[in-house]
């Protein structure tokens, strides 16, 4: 095994990867620009994905020299297409919509674990805890709704108390 190749191979990399990775960088920029926020916003699994594929995209561009300039703006492109196509089929078909994404799941209603809702999204019991003392909750009583997402976040949402402090 060779050591030094280890931390060093050549100036010529080095220079490869500046001047593509700038330029692959600088094509990223202007193409999400142009794309719009939808292209990068995480608002479901799918999006998730294509996000991740870009940066994985734009990763290999700059360090595998395998790899033209043109060949990986080719790869950037086509992700940036295929996420609009989808969008715009999304908006369009109700039906190719909720094949792309997933619902939002109701998992604790008045203060109340939805035991089938959370063994369907796969949370447990302590993880239904954690989420409601990460809302600055210490009593899951006092919630009135916790909400897996369709992006996988979770949004904890108060009871509302009448002036009895019973929930309304």
């Amino acid at each position: 095994m060779n050591w030094s190749e280890m931390l060093f191979q050549s100036w010529s990399g080095i220079v490869r990867t500046i001047i593509v990775g700038t330029l692959a960088y600088v094509f990223l920029i202007v193409s999400l620009r142009v794309s719009g926020k939808r292209t990068l916003a995480k608002l479901n699994a799918f999006d998730l994905i294509v996000t991740v594929a870009l940066g994985s995209t734009l990763a290999t561009i700059l360090l595998s020299e395998s790899v033209a300039l043109a060949e990986g703006v080719t790869g950037l492109v086509l992700l940036i297409l295929l996420q609009y196509a989808v969008t715009a089929l999304s908006v369009r078909s109700e039906r190719f919509s909720r094949f792309v994404r997933s619902e939002p799941i109701l998992l604790l209603r008045n203060g109340k674990p939805l035991t089938k809702a959370m063994h369907n999204a796969r949370v447990t019991d302590a993880e239904l805890e954690t989420v409601v003392r990460t809302a600055g909750k210490n009593d899951m009583a006092s919630i009135g709704a916790v909400i897996l997402e369709s992006d996988g976040s979770f949004s904890v949402i108060e009871s509302k108390l009448d002036e009895n402090d019973e929930i309304i």
